[in-house]
């Protein structure tokens, strides 16, 4: 498949559920997933330094933790000066309150991404159980199938389960991360179907054909405007917010001690 920059494939109209496969991938190029081969920019994480521990996880059990209760992003961009990572964020997954929150982080992730799956493990499980419930933090996800294929239907369906139930999105997210390792472009829908199945109270058929229709399509297009916009190259990426101005950047499998020395929290 001809590779493409996020930026042309906007450009050219080109952003498809069929034409995200060759956009620029996870950052720091770390190994995984089962169908494909991410970009590898030389970046190293917003810690510094090229994680070992960034391999692609090798559990492909289902989460464990009790997902927080989500909701979504109720004020648009202004909350946060403006910014172009903000760009469309009305509407978007949060956990917290944006408005009232210190603190903000507006992540960039893609469900397939390895280094993405290390950011989840090491830093976004802290902010949602550390910083969110204390109201210093809120944690806006912000989902660009742009690593490997089957990131493609596992975005599309985590916008249809967000279209119909805000708190199940989080669970899907936290299983395809858990279950990284073992998930491909053959198994990714059966496994979510069956997971929303067992796991929630959703129609799992109906994410699924909703899935295959192309009904998150517009949603997905409106994240990747937002990476595009807001100079994303990779995944994970995060931009971080102190009462409301925009302070940093980093990308990579970003540290918790730099999102709380960044937000001063």
């Amino acid at each position: 498949m001809e590779r493409l920059t996020r930026r042309d494939a906007l450009a050219t109209g080109a952003v498809s559920l069929a034409g995200l496969a060759g956009l620029a991938g996870c950052t720091g190029g770390a190994s995984g997933g089962n169908d494909g081969s991410g970009s590898d920019d030389g970046s190293t994480g917003g810690d510094g330094s090229m994680d070992a521990d960034s391999a692609t996880p090798t559990a492909t059990s289902t989460p464990t933790q009790t997902p927080v209760p989500g909701g979504r992003v109720a004020v648009g961009a202004d909350a946060l000066g403006d910014h172009e990572a903000a760009q469309g964020i009305e509407g978007q997954p949060v956990l917290g309150d944006v408005a009232a929150a210190r603190g903000v982080v507006v992540v960039f992730e893609d469900p397939s991404c390895p280094r993405c799956a290390t950011f989840e493990r090491r830093t976004a499980r802290r902010i949602r159980d550390e910083l969110v419930p204390a109201g210093d933090a809120a944690l806006v996800s912000r989902t660009v199938p742009i690593v490997y294929q089957w990131g493609e239907p596992a975005v599309a369906a985590l916008e249809a389960v967000f279209a119909r139930d805000a708190t199940a999105f989080w669970s899907l997210l936290e299983f395809y991360f858990t279950a990284q390792s073992g998930l491909s472009s053959e198994n990714v829908l059966d496994r979510t179907e069956s997971y929303l199945a067992e796991e929630t109270d959703l129609d799992a058929a109906g994410v699924l054909a909703d899935v295959e229709s192309g009904a998150s399509a517009d949603a997905i297009d409106v994240d990747l405007a937002a990476a595009d916009a807001a100079g994303v190259r990779g995944t994970p990426t995060v931009f971080l917010f102190r009462d409301g101005e925009y302070r940093t950047k980093a990308s990579g499998s970003v540290s918790y001690e730099l999102v709380t020395g960044a937000l001063g929290l």
